[in-house]
């Protein structure tokens, strides 16, 4: 299989750990917040988000170098990821601060403006099937390096 060179996968994986450790920062200072929000449920799952979200890119900087994928593929893994993670976060860290997020009826989310519950939804379902193809994606890279062995 004709992989993706070495400059191009390490130029990913560090962006991926920065973004990855950045993304855990957002997390730990809407923390600082979450007695602030219109919904403070929502808050601490938008922090949770942030930090699980960035450990997730962290992990994935971490073993890309073990991806054995076409460039184009790694491509797209990389943005599918960036997107899924930090939508994720922007969607509930919507919902907290707004108070809407009809969504997410667990997080006590109420029904906000049409164009916030907009947003959010498409934001949820976007990053939903985002990260469903991320997940995919890494295991045929994970697989194809098994296979190469």
């Amino acid at each position: 299989m004709d992989t993706a060179n070495n400059t191009t996968t390490n130029k990913y994986a560090s962006w991926l750990l920065f973004l990855g450790i950045l993304l855990f920062l957002f997390g730990l200072l809407i923390g600082l917040f979450i007695p602030l929000m219109a919904n403070p449920r929502m808050g601490l799952s938008a922090h949770l988000e942030g930090t699980l979200n960035g450990m997730f890119l962290v992990i994935l900087g971490l073993i890309w170098n073990k991806l054995a994928l076409k460039e184009n593929w790694l491509k797209a893994l990389y943005r599918l990821t960036i997107y899924g993670s930090f939508s994720n976060f922007v969607a509930v860290t919507i919902a907290a601060i707004t108070g809407a997020g009809k969504m997410m009826p667990i997080a006590g989310g109420i029904e906000g403006a049409s164009v916030i519950e907009g947003v959010i939804s498409f934001l949820l379902i976007s990053l939903a099937l985002a990260m469903i193809a991320v997940c995919c994606i890494v295991l045929t890279g994970l697989y194809n390096c098994i296979k190469q062995r």
